[in-house]
């Protein structure tokens, strides 16, 4: 009975609906008309393009249907679109100030002597919504429905046709019937009796398939059931008071037909799946009802097609013959009991189609038409619809920031990762004493001290080997001139030597007792080095980790069971790092939705209430709000669960004792940093202190040495002069002050100029690996002005242990170059009016060369003065 052919599977009658006709409209002349006076010709000119394409498709929808139907499709959807564009920019009514010269007029599908005009872009949008409708069902009648292939064609196309009629039902029909001038097929009871009608005809064509492929009757049942109810719902819709006589008596019989048909014919199916599990009472009423359905429609068959009838007769009398089967057994062997048709539960159904969304295939948002058309109202709402998303976006941020910020407290006051790392052996510090500890390594550490500490020494030695240079060259000048005044009596008459230089003599006691004190500084520093080292020591370790305590398991376990307790909360560690690397990624969905988020076409295009489309596309940000929410919570409840668990490590692992023995080891570190950053400091104050003595010695002794250069010169000539007079020679200096003018002789002059050659020489200290320099000129060094000191020390760092001799200084300050008062000289001139080249160096301009390099100075925090080799 199973493989008895569908009834209904020859029947190939199904409806299509004819286009809507419209008169011709201009829409070209007004449009830009408005363009040009609401914004300027040069935006007028701009759109000409988008205004042609407008007129186009209006020009080509006011044709005859095209040959073909998918082109005609492809041109309404088109129109539609561009229609939904112009609603949003160019106001068309009645209006004064609107455009008030374009009418639509269409004549009604049904009744074409019926015709609606109105002066609003509803009409016009409602009209092509409903010729779209009737497009897809005519491509859906086009189709071959003998093949399968045909069949799901047919149904896609019925579906496209419902959607279309949903469409319109649901955003056009009841602003296109606002007037006195509308028409019936687009009122929202007609809209919604096609959207029916088409889904029927989808659904019978899903149910012809069934047949085709061999389904079960159970399966085929219900899928006939579904198609009578549709047809069942569209006839129920035309007996409404609004659609009441508007339709063909033919439609009417139609939809009745096929409305007993397709009941029948479930009752069929049905009856053929009851009779395979011996339900023959059921069976029997069922194939009853069906023929009585039958029975019922052949009422009402005017204007019915021939092969409806026909398969109702091939039907009945399917049912017939299985009624009487059905009750000869029943008779013979069941003898059941025949339950009546109220007592029943309805057929079973169930849809196998729904309408298209045309939503998507009717969006307007991404066309480029009359885009640089912006209104104000539109701008307005999207700066409304932009706060709104920007406060979502600020709300849910400040939310994953606070769960985040929670996590790193709540773990921080747990030690986590912290003391699991510990027990594993990878030790961490804190940052900020990880960073002073590399500090300190990076500048040599406690084991570098010790160099620093020899470059204090060797700039404390070469500062003193220059003083002991100095004061040979004075004590060797003053013997000379002791020689001399000794040998000749009172025939020389210069100024004795240490009556000129006892300010020399002065600063070079003080630079001494500078030395002196700053030697007992530099004995303080190395003192304490020495008594710190051991404190120090830490930090030469490397890693400095390697000085941290250790994390032991314990040594006796009573269940053995602390490898599934830390196992537990490593597990839960790892899941509020998921949880983490979630959040992180909802904040940057957040982000990244709000820049993809183009509105403003979507507003363009609405033509509904703003708010509306707001709330749908804020719900897209309500859905990770949610996320985050739920995210939020999760953690919450790990975070409990997590301390739980860290209790529980704590006391097995004796975490105390470690966390307190750790504390310990930080403070030693930090303890060391210090005395190191102290120690270092001293030093660095050292360096600069014998730095800038140094320059200060330097400049002395080239005042020595010009001076010493001077007296030589002044002596030769006295020399010459004395020996002159000894020989009974006497000359008349031309000059009146009667002062010497002779001449030391050329052996003479050789002599005492290799004695004195100003000439460079080989510098008195070079430390290792630096170049020899060549002399240079010095300043003058007297003047009537009195200048300020060539250096100046900044006063000391805390705890330095140089007692500050003078402005809180660990080393005393070297002395400034003392001025001799004005008119003061070292030595008297050999002759009245003669002036040696130190008296006249200001003057002049020049110096003779110094007879030694002047060692470089080197930066206060380097060690560049010397090198260990």
């Amino acid at each position: 009975m199973a493989s008895t052919p569908s009834s209904s599977a020859t029947t190939n009658v199904m409806l299509a609906i004819f286009e809507k006709k419209t008169t011709p409209i201009d829409l070209y002349r007004p449009l830009r008309n408005y363009i040009a006076f609401n914004y300027s010709e040069r935006e007028a000119q701009n759109l000409e393009d988008d205004l042609q394409t407008l007129k186009q498709l209006r020009s080509d929808l006011e044709r005859q249907p095209d040959p073909s139907l998918p082109a005609r499709r492809d041109l309404l959807q088109n129109y539609f679109k561009a229609l939904c564009l112009v609603e949003t920019r160019f106001p068309i009514s009645p209006d004064k100030d609107h455009i008030n010269t374009v009418t639509f007029v269409w004549h009604d599908a049904f009744k074409n002597k019926q015709k609606a005009s109105q002066q609003n872009i509803h009409l016009e949008k409602a009209a092509v919504l409903f010729n779209l409708g009737a497009v897809y069902s005519q491509i859906g009648l086009s189709y071959d429905r003998a093949t399968v292939d045909g069949r799901r064609q047919a149904s896609h196309a019925f579906i496209a046709s419902a959607g279309a009629f949903a469409f319109l039902r649901d955003n056009a029909a009841t602003k296109a019937s606002i007037g006195s001038s509308t028409t019936v097929d687009l009122s929202v009871e007609c809209a919604g009796m096609l959207e029916r009608l088409m889904l029927a005809q989808a659904q019978e064509s899903v149910f012809e398939n069934s047949i085709a492929k061999g389904s079960t009757p159970g399966v085929c049942a219900k899928i006939s059931r579904q198609v009578g109810l549709y047809y069942e719902e569209a006839l129920a819709a035309t007996n409404s008071p609004t659609l009441n006589q508007h339709f063909d008596r033919a439609w009417i019989s139609h939809m009745q037909l096929k409305a007993a048909l397709f009941f029948a014919e479930a009752c069929y199916r049905y009856g053929l799946e009851l009779h395979e599990k011996e339900e023959i009472a059921e069976e029997i009423a069922r194939l009853k009802s069906g023929i009585s359905a039958l029975a019922e429609s052949k009422k009402s068959t005017k204007g019915a097609a021939a092969q409806i009838l026909d398969a109702i007769s091939k039907l009945e009398a399917n049912l017939n013959r299985n009624l009487e089967r059905a009750m000869k057994e029943n008779d013979r062997v069941y003898l059941m009991r025949v339950p009546s048709l109220s007592s029943l539960p309805p057929l079973p159904a169930f849809s196998m189609v729904k309408p298209m969304a045309m939503s998507e295939v009717l969006d307007a948002s991404k066309e480029k038409m009359f885009a640089s058309l912006v209104p104000d109202s539109s701008a307005k709402a999207l700066s409304r619809y932009t706060e709104m998303v920007d406060d979502i976006i600020r709300t849910q941020a400040e939310k994953l920031q606070q769960a985040s910020e929670l996590t790193r407290v709540r773990l921080k006051e747990m030690d986590l990762p912290e003391s699991i790392l510990a027990l594993e052996g990878n030790f961490t510090l804190p940052t900020d004493l990880k960073e002073d500890v590399e500090a300190v390594q990076i500048s040599g550490g406690p084991a570098g001290l010790e160099a620093e500490l020899q470059q204090l020494r060797d700039l404390r030695r070469v500062n003193q080997e220059i003083l002991v240079h100095i004061d040979e060259l004075l004590q060797k000048e003053a013997r000379e001139d002791a020689q001399f005044r000794s040998q000749f009596g009172t025939r020389w008459t210069r100024p004795q030597s240490s009556t000129l230089t006892k300010n020399l003599q002065d600063r070079l006691s003080r630079f001494a007792a500078n030395l002196k004190q700053a030697s007992d500084s530099d004995a303080r520093i190395e003192r304490s080095v020495r008594e710190h080292s051991a404190l120090m020591s830490i930090l030469d370790r490397r890693p400095i980790e390697s000085a941290l305590p250790t994390l032991a398991r314990p040594i006796m376990s009573l269940d053995a069971n602390e490898d599934a307790i830390l196992g537990a909360l490593k597990q839960s560690l790892r899941q509020l790092e998921t949880l983490g690397a979630q959040r992180a990624g909802l904040e940057d969905m957040l982000k990244e939705m709000k820049r993809k988020d183009d509105i403003l076409p979507k507003l363009m295009t609405s033509t509904g209430s703003y708010e509306d489309l707001f709330r749908k596309e804020i719900s897209k940000y309500d859905l990770i709000s949610e996320d985050i929410g739920h995210n939020i919570e999760a953690q919450e409840q790990l975070l409990l669960q997590i301390q739980a668990q860290n209790d529980e490590f704590a006391a097995i692992f004796n975490l105390e004792d470690y966390k307190a023995s750790r504390e310990k080891c930080y403070k030693q570190i930090q303890a060391a940093i210090a005395k190191y950053r102290e120690i270092k400091d001293n030093i660095n104050e050292g360096l600069k202190f014998y730095v800038t003595l140094q320059d200060a010695i330097t400049n002395v002794k080239q005042q020595c040495s010009d001076f010493v250069m001077t007296r030589n010169i002044q002596c030769q000539e006295m020399i010459e002069d004395v020996h002159k007079q000894m020989a009974g020679l006497s000359f008349q200096d031309s000059k009146s002050s009667g002062a010497y003018n002779n001449y030391p002789s050329q052996s003479q002059r050789s002599g005492s100029q290799q004695q004195t050659d100003p000439r460079p020489q080989t510098p008195y200290y070079r430390p290792p690996e630096q170049p020899q320099m060549a002399g240079y000129a010095q300043p003058p060094p007297y003047s009537t002005q009195q200048m300020p000191p060539p250096y100046h020390v900044p006063p000391p760092q805390a705890g330095s242990p140089y007692p500050p001799p003078q402005a809180g200084s660990p080393y005393p300050p070297p002395q400034a170059q003392q001025q001799p008062p004005a008119g003061h000289e070292y030595g008297q001139p050999a002759y009245p009016g003669w002036r040696g080249p130190y008296y006249n160096a200001q003057q002049s301009g020049s110096h003779p060369r110094p007879p030694y390099t002047v060692p470089p100075q080197y930066p206060p925090h380097q060690s560049g003065y010397y090198k260990q080799q």
